[in-house]
């Protein structure tokens, strides 16, 4: 059941009339426009002038539009600000105007990051949502590099996080489950609070989160392990930082583009035309259009398994050797409806919702299960855990160590491997797990080599899907260039 979606298209005359939000960013610009073209409202994503699939195409939009300067693309730089590392006073690689390629200001549009459905095939099998390569892979909050190795080690050391571009398939399912876990560790926070002094265990859909207590005045939190002590469960993000897509996106348009969405502003209050980045340019980003991209990135296909010969042997010995422990084949949905909301609130997951989709819908088309909702098969617990020194980031975080467990759907397309792509291979991937992982790692670096290759076709069968995204329509013409 899909709620405030009606058949009906909203006519081009009436996009149009929604019109150009963003002031001109350089006058000198003569013959040239917004890349983004006709503005979307959320009064008009929640109208039902709009079907699901219009809805889906104005977010597709959105996340291949390569943004402009008249678009709000980029930032200014206040040379008396010290702070030239966060969002909206960076520098730019020789003072270019434009793009840094370190720390963010590194892409024009959503797809460069995510254009590779399968690197299972030579060439690429190219396409919208898919992950990234390693050329654009973001080196995050960097503020130092040393490629010239000062200390003649062979190591440059790096105050950042380099990240590898994960996929968007099957992101409704994730979304859906997080929300759910918090819900559930929200009652059981609340379940503390009403029995003071009794240790409560934080336990859903079979994963372990600690446990709390309250005694009369305050929570003890010390016991939460893999999750902030908020008790929100955030799928997105290599380090669990995210609750929502949207979430994930409010950062990355700032970070990677310089394109500030208006909700920004809006969630602390400020007037939603606020010029945050000192560019010249407003209403970057409307909250409407920040909906149908929420809509985009989680209406995808979600991964496949294609069985091949060895897969079952192999499945049944990644699960005698523990790795099913972290990466939990299927996590079960407690209902078929996935929610949108904003304002998104990351504590409660049933506030202010504007759109409801059925999980079990084409484009999702997750698993029915009787007497619940779907089954997700992730193979993933949503949950951090610490993987040891060998894959420990130098951010100078308590985190370094940690990372939210890898979802293996559609690992075999998604070459290479691990948080910042060092992996070239699965065996790669395998061997260099340690921390709570290192006896699932010892396991498989014991096995003979024909069981090692049952656990190879194990995980080459978890596939992406098939031509994802290809039913919104042809590409739209871009003359503004």
């Amino acid at each position: 059941m899909t709620r405030g979606f009606s058949r009906l298209r909203l006519s081009a005359a009436a996009l149009l009339c929604a019109g150009m939000l963003a002031a001109s960013a350089d006058a000198q610009l003569v013959g040239h426009a917004p890349n983004l073209g006709p503005r979307l409202t959320q009064a008009q994503v929640t109208s039902g002038a709009l079907s699901l699939l219009d809805l889906r195409r104005e977010g597709r939009r959105i996340f291949t539009t390569p943004f402009n300067k008249l678009d709000g693309h980029g930032e200014a730089y206040d040379p008396t600000n010290p702070d030239h590392t966060s969002f909206g006073n960076r520098p730019t690689l020789q003072n270019n105007g434009t793009f840094l390629r370190v720390n963010g200001l590194d892409a024009q549009t959503c797809l460069e990051c995510h254009g590779i459905v399968s690197n299972s095939t030579i060439p690429a099998t190219l396409g919208i949502g898919g992950v990234g390569g390693m050329n654009t892979s973001p080196m995050f909050m960097t503020r130092n590099i040393d490629v010239d190795d000062s200390a003649n080690n062979g190591f440059a050391a790096f105050d950042g996080r380099l990240i590898n571009p994960p996929f968007l398939f099957g992101a409704a399912g994730v979304e859906a489950l997080g929300k759910e876990m918090t819900a559930d560790l929200q009652a059981l926070k609340m379940q503390a609070m009403l029995n003071p002094g009794t240790v409560i265990p934080l336990i859903t859909k079979g994963v372990n989160f600690g446990f709390i207590s309250y005694d009369g005045a305050n929570f003890d939190t010390t016991g939460v392990v893999g999750i902030e002590p908020d008790l929100v469960v955030r799928p997105f993000g290599r380090k669990g930082e995210n609750f929502t897509t949207r979430d994930f996106d409010r950062g990355a348009m700032q970070f990677h583009m310089g394109m500030q969405p208006v909700e920004i502003f809006d969630l602390q209050g400020l007037p939603t035309n606020t010029d945050g980045d000192g560019d010249g340019v407003v209403n970057e980003l409307t909250i409407g259009e920040m909906s149908v991209l929420h809509l985009f990135a989680n209406l995808q296909k979600k991964p496949e398994i294609i069985p091949q010969p060895g897969a079952f042997e192999g499945f049944i010995t990644f699960m005698a050797m523990g790795c099913g422990d972290c990466h939990k084949p299927v996590l079960v949905t407690d209902s078929n409806d996935h929610n949108f909301s904003y304002p998104d609130v990351g504590t409660d997951p049933s506030a202010n919702i504007y759109a409801t989709v059925d999980l079990r819908q084409a484009p999702m088309n997750f698993l029915d299960m009787p007497g619940a909702g779907v089954a997700v098969f992730l193979f993933a617990d949503l949950k951090r855990h610490d993987m040891g020194a060998g894959l420990m980031e130098s951010f100078g975080s308590p985190l370094d160590a940690q990372f939210t467990t890898a979802r293996l759907w559609g690992i075999a397309d998604t070459a290479p491997y691990l948080h910042d792509g060092r992996a070239t291979t699965l065996s790669e991937a395998i061997l260099a797990h340690g921390g709570e992982a290192l006896a699932a790692r010892n396991s498989f670096a014991g096995l003979a080599p024909g069981q090692k290759l049952n656990v190879l076709a194990m995980l080459r069968s978890l596939r992406t899907p098939v031509s994802p995204n290809t039913n919104l329509g042809p590409p739209l013409l871009n003359v503004n260039n």
